[in-house]
């Protein structure tokens, strides 16, 4: 049975992606911190599961489009991770720009919901957003599953659901409180300017390897 060992590698680089990803802001902050503030903790964790089983949707589709493009074309993957290089370049710029002017970002009013109206708002949001998408192209460039066992695919993406969750569910916990809030507002400056010396590292490492 073949090891995970090899593997290994590429996903420490897809997790570090994903982990940075899944914690910067955007519009799951916002919506994340409305549910905190109108209906609480619990309703903001559902919503984060919604997010994360979304985040899958689209591991698994690149997973198998990337595949489908490879198998198709050699010169596939280069231009793929020419593509995700690209990507990660402009999110390290966006990520500078925000940190040079940084904006607001309020909470999303809503009314109270069921559970699985809960669910569904945090899936849609995350399938149907194209920066959610692009963004999962550009973890898919790295190759992390390329010519693995289905058990290692199984593996990566279960994992990528945790940490996907974890990332959003700690937004979810954190904005719930006042001080927390506060505090994230007055540090958003240094936050994405670390964002964006990752996004760059990121881009610059996609762009030169050589798998």
């Amino acid at each position: 049975m073949e090891t995970l060992l090899p593997f290994l590698p590429a996903f420490a680089i897809a997790y570090g992606i994903l982990l940075v990803g899944a914690s910067s802001p955007g519009p799951a902050v916002a919506m994340l911190m409305g549910l905190s503030l109108s209906q609480g903790r619990n309703a903001s964790l559902i919503a984060c599961i919604g997010i994360a089983t979304g985040s899958s949707t689209l591991n698994l589709l690149t997973i198998l489009g990337v595949g489908l493009i490879l198998s198709q074309a050699a010169w596939a993957m280069m231009a793929l991770k020419l593509i995700g290089s690209a990507y990660l370049a402009y999110l390290a710029y966006g990520a500078f720009r925000r940190a040079a002017h940084p904006p607001e970002i309020a909470a999303q009013t809503m009314p109270r919901q069921t559970t699985s109206a809960l669910f569904a708002k945090g899936y849609l949001l995350q399938v149907t957003n194209p920066k959610a998408i692009a963004f999962w192209l550009a973890i898919a460039a790295v190759g992390a599953t390329e010519n693995a066992p289905l058990w290692v695919i199984a593996l990566f993406v279960c994992s990528m659901w945790v940490i996907s969750f974890v990332c959003h569910g700690a937004w979810a916990l954190a904005l719930s409180a006042a001080p927390v809030r506060a505090a994230y507002h007055r540090a958003r400056r240094y936050i994405e300017g670390a964002l964006g010396a990752f996004f760059a590292f990121a881009a610059f490492k996609l762009a030169t390897s050589r798998s």
